[in-house]
């Protein structure tokens, strides 16, 4: 019997032994796993991306030469301009004027040895510091429709002003800033010399409030005529929805389609080639900063590539939290019967986008192209003077551009040129046959 409990001794202490070898192996070891390669990154790009200088342009350029003024509405011509812009040292911004009355903008318009540049909807002056350089110096959080820029002839230093002009629900507003050209044959060569070149341009009555200078000859210009293309919906529900798999599609008709999942949905006019996407949870009335507001909406589109042709910016209203942006054909904006087929309108909500609308077409080389010459602005005022329709006193401003016409039968788009006119926050067509216009602009 002691041999035997010997033995369970024994074979007691060679499985405890044996145990805590297996047990310190499993606690060394390190096993070995397949290498996970990396996800596929899913691509909802739907078109290109754009910085702030190409979506926040001039529309109009203004230089007035010892009371010769020129001017220009073409695109690559004002873009010259802010290419030497974007190389001065802007600083010591400072208010000079909060209660600023459209009769003291006239007067400061109207002044020798400038240029102005006339931009659509107030402009964050703090998102255009990613155009303009601002030395050491915070910039304050303002609005901006107007820059003039008083230049020496003698030397390289500028005045600049912002102005934020007078409307129902403000006083206007200047601010000044000193700018610096490190190269004075640069700014001569690039923007005064061509500068001369430019269009003849004549103010109308300078006895009046506002200062409103227009071309005095003819506008030669081409009418286009463009294939109906359109861009798949998938795409935009890819880019839009969470989860694109979740995502169910109904119809309505012929013309109307319904994306939806439990959180959002993307309604489509298949006649007018345009969606309306919303997300009811996002919704906020909160008054919005111009800034943050421009770079949410700005930052929304280019992270799904949404520009899908030129679009530029034209409006914010940060108490209703929305910011549009227009479509633009050889540097000249695009109107058409109503602003939703012509423009982005994107509603932002608490930390995230709302309501987005826009068109899924898109424009690609143009079929036809006729030249069309359009009467002088000067011409244009006269009518509109004569119009029994039309107060000029209410006018602000006018302009070329292209009036969309749509033809669904034969799937072509046709841009028609045509003056504009602004009054009352409105740019409306004119129309010799409707002498009053046709009302298709935004408030």
């Amino acid at each position: 019997m002691r041999y035997i409990e010997t033995i369970k001794s024994i074979i007691l202490l060679l499985l405890v032994i044996l145990s805590f070898t297996f047990t310190f192996s499993i606690w060394s070891s390190t096993p070995r796993y397949e290498t996970i390669g990396q996800l596929p990154t899913v691509d909802i790009s739907i078109a290109k991306k754009m910085t702030t200088r190409e979506v926040i342009k001039p529309y109009k350029a203004v230089l007035n030469y010892d009371g010769n003024l020129r001017g220009t509405y073409e695109s690559e011509q004002i873009d010259d301009i802010i290419e030497e812009m974007s190389d001065w040292q802007v600083s010591d911004i400072r208010l000079i004027d909060n209660d600023f009355s459209s009769t003291e903008q006239a007067t400061i318009m109207r002044k020798n040895n400038q240029f102005i540049l006339y931009f659509n909807g107030d402009v964050p002056l703090s998102v255009y510091s990613d155009v303009l350089k601002f030395e050491n110096i915070d910039v304050p959080e303002i609005t901006f429709n107007y820059m003039i820029v008083d230049w020496n002839p003698a030397g390289i230093s500028m005045d600049i002003q912002f102005i934020s002009k007078e409307n129902e629900k403000r006083k206007g507003i200047v601010y000044n800033a000193k700018a610096k050209s490190f190269d004075s044959k640069s700014f001569h060569r690039k923007i005064l010399k061509p500068g001369r070149n430019f269009g003849v341009y004549k103010e109308i009555d300078k006895t009046t409030n506002r200062f409103l200078a227009v071309p005095s000859t003819t506008l030669v210009t081409n009418e286009y005529t463009y294939y109906e293309k359109e861009i798949s919906l998938t795409r935009f529900r890819d880019a839009l929805f969470t989860d694109p798999n979740a995502v169910s599609l109904s119809q309505s008709g012929t013309s109307q389609e319904a994306y939806q999942d439990d959180h959002a949905l993307m309604n489509v006019d298949k006649d007018k080639k345009v969606l309306s996407y919303v997300l009811p949870i996002a919704e906020s009335r909160q008054y919005a900063q111009p800034s943050d507001l421009f770079r949410d909406s700005f930052n929304f589109i280019n992270e799904h590539g949404g520009w899908t042709d030129d679009y530029r910016y034209i409006h914010m209203n940060p108490e209703k939290r929305y910011v549009k942006f227009q479509l633009y054909v050889q540097g000249l904006p695009v109107f058409g019967d109503t602003p939703d087929i012509t423009e982005i309108t994107e509603v932002w909500g608490n930390t995230q986008n709302y309501r987005y609308m826009r068109p899924y077409y898109t424009l690609d080389f143009p079929l036809q192209t006729n030249e069309k010459v359009l009467e002088s602005g000067m011409d244009i005022i006269s009518e509109l003077k004569d119009s029994k329709i039309v107060n000029l006193d209410n006018v602000e401003d006018i302009q070329p551009g292209y009036y969309m016409k749509h033809d669904r039968e034969r799937k072509i788009i046709i841009m028609e040129p045509s003056w504009f006119y602004l009054t009352n926050g409105t740019w409306v067509r004119y129309s010799p046959e409707l002498l009053g216009g046709e009302l298709i602009g935004l408030e």
